[in-house]
């Protein structure tokens, strides 16, 4: 497909990267002649340097050709602008608009329909809502939801948990009796997707996947609790610190929000009137002290450095055992980070562009069995997706030991009319199914490229 990317921010340039990746006919719009250049020569995408909401630069770029124009630039107004000039010019076209306001938030609905808008997205918002899933599993490293929440794939460290080092899955199995599945294992640098015969080894990161219910039940019986969180420290005052905060509030979790800009500071206190706003440099321990960090059940750094979000969540793990989650946007640093225990690690611009590249799957799927969602996962190296089965293909109504499937693919789960199934060999899909898979072959646009 030919897509047009306009802003060459974090979110815009780790889009524009993945879906270069996957083979689509990228074009990079951006004001900054500089920024596009460099970027245009680090990643195979065509760079036009120029205003997106300028109908000049959208016809430079080729948007009356185009099939999908992706506005993330950091203006509200111009990404929704942009998309309303790319549908004048090309009725056919698809467009995403980051929109980020909350005034706008409160009527997305309105100002989709009026602007020829057809998906809207916040990264902000959808970020507060993987935090808030982290914070509900204290002991994760990484949660994700599907199927509007009756599915979750969670992450632990094994550490030297006896209960599972040196058992294979088949003898866990036979343990726990639990309806839980082991989907992916990292291990140092090694990415795998297990078959019953693996072996639990100390210091694996594991991920499972099962009903919120089943994986409570099977973590407490490894003895991994989760303790409820009622109160969390929240430094850097950004627009997913509030989206955060109105989240935990209606989960009873009482919030302190701390930072440096005295009117930002007001402003949260006029949004959040039940939050404590705290005026101070998080670099002054004696302030994180005296407003509670050693007695926080959450600690949660969001300013936008990386490199102050990674000290003050160090600091944080020195003084408390809260629960900790670190924002970070520089992937390049995960290797380090791996080795520095800075808790649970969230990157805003690889979560948003999780969110595009599911939607620009199931676009690119002519045979209607859409991508309804997908997640990195084992440090980026897999991928867990739903797949929605619309139509009758080759790959349905056929049991699945008769399907050739994809090495390093795994079928976990299939929702059918509201019911779970966990599939074995005998099980075949159907129309009207969701489908949940979780595998290291990147790519998958359809239901259909899960067997050879």
């Amino acid at each position: 497909m030919k897509i047009l990317v306009v802003g060459c921010g974090k979110v815009g340039r780790t889009t524009a990267e993945e879906l270069a990746k996957e083979n689509h006919d990228v074009v990079l719009i951006d004001k900054n002649p500089g920024l596009v250049e460099e970027v245009s020569n680090s990643i195979d995408v065509l760079g036009v340097a120029g205003e997106g909401s300028s109908i000049k630069i959208l016809k430079e770029a080729g948007v009356e050709k185009c099939d999908l124009v992706i506005a993330v630039t950091n203006a509200d107004e111009t990404n929704m602008l942009t998309c309303l000039f790319a549908k004048k010019l090309n009725k056919n076209c698809k467009t995403i608009a980051r929109v980020r306001n909350p005034h706008y938030i409160e009527d997305i609905n309105y100002v989709q329909n009026e602007l020829g808008i057809d998906v809207t997205i916040n990264p902000e918002m959808i970020t507060a809502r993987q935090i808030s899933r982290l914070i509900r599993w204290p002991n994760a490293l990484n949660v994700d939801s599907f199927v509007n929440g009756k599915i979750e794939t969670i992450s632990f460290a094994v550490g030297d948990n006896h209960n599972l080092v040196g058992k294979s899955l088949i003898e866990i199995k036979k343990i726990y009796r639990d309806d839980v599945l082991f989907v992916g294992i990292e291990r140092g640098s090694e990415a795998i997707i297990p078959n019953g015969d693996t072996v639990i080894a100390e210091n694996d990161k594991v991920t499972i996947c099962a009903t919120p219910k089943n994986a409570t039940i099977f973590l407490n019986k490894l003895g991994i609790y989760q303790m409820p969180i009622k109160n969390c420290m929240i430094v850097g005052g950004s627009k997913i610190a509030y989206y955060l905060a109105t989240i935990l509030q209606n989960m009873n979790i009482d919030i302190c929000i701390l930072d440096k800009d005295r009117n930002k500071c007001e402003e949260l206190a006029s949004l959040l009137p039940k939050a404590s706003i705290v005026h101070g440099y998080a670099s002054d321990d004696n302030i994180l002290i005296e407003e509670g960090l050693p007695d926080a059940d959450c600690f949660v750094s969001l300013t936008g450095i990386d490199e102050e979000n990674v000290l003050l969540s160090l600091y944080a793990k020195t003084i408390s055992q809260a629960k900790i989650i670190t924002k970070v946007n520089h992937i390049s640093y995960k290797g380090v980070l791996n080795n520095l225990d800075v808790g649970a690690l969230v990157s805003p611009k690889l979560i948003t562009a999780d969110d595009i590249i599911s939607y620009v799957r199931g676009m690119s799927n002519a045979t209607a069995n859409d991508v309804e969602a997908m997640h990195h996962f084992l440090d980026n190296k897999a991928e867990a997706l739903t797949f929605v089965i619309n139509k009758k293909t080759n790959v349905v109504g056929v049991p699945f030991e008769k399907l050739k499937l994809k090495k390093n693919l795994l079928i976990c789960y299939i929702v059918r009319q509201g019911a779970i199934i966990i599939p074995n060999g005998s099980t075949c899909m159907e129309v009207g199914d969701t489908v949940l898979l979780v595998t290291t072959n990147s790519g998958l646009k359809s239901i259909e490229d899960i067997v050879d």
